[in-house]
């Protein structure tokens, strides 16, 4: 397998942390979403995503190679193919619960507060694209830290990681970058400190890809 992605994309850490949780062995091809324009909108990147986007994680099947792309999508083709160990809990609302809170990130916060959008905002509208992306995270991330006081235990749901923290860590990361106050996330904040612990989401942090840009 061949995962096309960014070390600081929300998208392809998820599916990073997936990879290195099913012990699946893939090469890591950078693609930088600035240099060059946009690495992302090179005729070699549209035609593997006419959405000039990462992830894009490229498998052989049947003989046949495809480019799978939007990471939740992906997410659910891992979980299908290489079910264990599991992402998703056995129990049916329990995995309705992980896709929901997963989706609140997925499709609550993080379309809000990436680059594209956030240059359309200020450069066509004038908004503060730093207060923006501070409001709609904080938001977001009420709503889930509202949610998970049902759902949490160990982790977003229950007592395994799932799809949810897949998606909560690097959205945690992202919080911090826009100088969110994470301080009334307790719950959120201490899950994200038990998936540090964890060598999957350790080996599948930005700081760890080859493309990393160090202070």
């Amino acid at each position: 397998m061949k995962l096309y992605g960014y070390w600081r994309s929300s998208s392809a850490w998820r599916v990073r942390i997936a990879l290195h949780h099913k012990g699946l062995s893939f090469e890591n091809i950078p693609v930088h979403l600035v240099n060059d324009g946009g690495q992302q909108r090179k005729p070699e990147h549209t035609a593997r995503n006419p959405m000039a986007q990462v992830p894009v994680l490229t498998v052989e099947h049947l003989g046949a190679e495809h480019h799978l792309s939007q990471s939740l999508a992906i997410l659910e083709y891992l979980e299908e193919v290489h079910p264990e160990p599991a992402l998703l809990p056995a129990d049916a609302v329990k995995r309705a619960q992980a896709r929901q809170l997963a989706e609140m990130v997925n499709s609550g916060i993080q379309p809000l507060q990436n680059l594209r959008v956030l240059v359309t905002l200020e450069s066509t509208y004038g908004v503060d694209r730093l207060a923006w992306g501070r409001s709609v995270i904080a938001d977001g991330l009420a709503a889930i830290e509202t949610v998970a006081a049902r759902t949490a235990g160990d982790f977003l749901v229950g007592n395994d990681p799932t799809f949810a923290d897949l998606c909560l860590v690097p959205q945690l990361y992202n919080a911090r970058r826009f100088s969110v106050d994470l301080e009334p996330f307790f719950t959120l904040l201490a899950i994200e400190a038990r998936c540090a612990t964890l060598p999957a989401f350790q080996a599948a942090h930005p700081s760890q890809q080859p493309d990393a840009v160090h202070p």
